[in-house]
């Protein structure tokens, strides 16, 4: 079983912001695979289903961002997963805007909700995809930045970049890692050529 998670912020007043692209990956899962999230525990809303031939939850924290890690560590608790199994969405602000990046494991950087989930897993062995979301201005406040939302412009192009971060998902599980890795990772080198 794996579990996905994608990070963002609850209500409103937070959709279709930079922060909740990992919320708008979970969507677009959700829409694919007929999953529906329509059930509540571990600090969430989630939907439970398959991709391909695994089962797999689709979770969005509602915890707000810096507490994601609260809502992973409950899960995690219940089902006994191994870590390698949950697979993080999350937005980037250092890959270059609507590219997407797998990695295996790592570190948090600047993300709070990565440094949640690392802090209560005590772990950072877990795979996650990156979808950049852009950079801000000079002198701009970063919390600012990260929950303002995309111009239209902008939005048609974080939309394929959902769309592909899905896709990518999707060959995790059933391809795995590497050839994620290898598959995905190459096509946002080519992107940014």
């Amino acid at each position: 079983m794996f579990a996905i998670v994608g990070l963002g912020n609850p209500g409103k007043l937070y959709e279709g912001t930079r922060h909740n692209v990992g919320f708008d990956v979970i969507d677009l899962l959700a829409d694919r695979n007929n999953i529906r999230i329509n059930k509540i525990k571990f600090k969430s809303i989630y939907g439970e289903g398959n991709i391909g031939d695994n089962k797999v939850i689709l979770l969005k924290p509602q915890t707000y961002m810096n507490n994601s890690g609260m809502a992973v560590l409950d899960l995690f608790n219940f089902y006994k997963l191994p870590i390698e199994n949950i697979i993080v969405v999350v937005d980037d602000i250092d890959i270059q805007f609507a590219t997407i990046r797998i990695r295996a494991k790592g570190s948090a950087g600047t993300h709070n909700g990565m440094k949640s989930i690392i802090y209560h897993l005590q772990s950072d062995n877990f795979p996650r995809v990156k979808v950049g979301i852009g950079q801000k201005r000079e002198g701009q406040d970063l919390a600012d930045f990260v929950l303002s939302r995309f111009s239209k412009d902008e939005r048609e192009k974080i939309d394929l970049a959902i769309e592909e971060a899905a896709l990518a998902v999707e060959a995790i599980i059933k391809d795995g890692i590497e050839s994620a890795m290898n598959q995905f990772n190459s096509r946002s080198k080519k992107a940014q050529e």
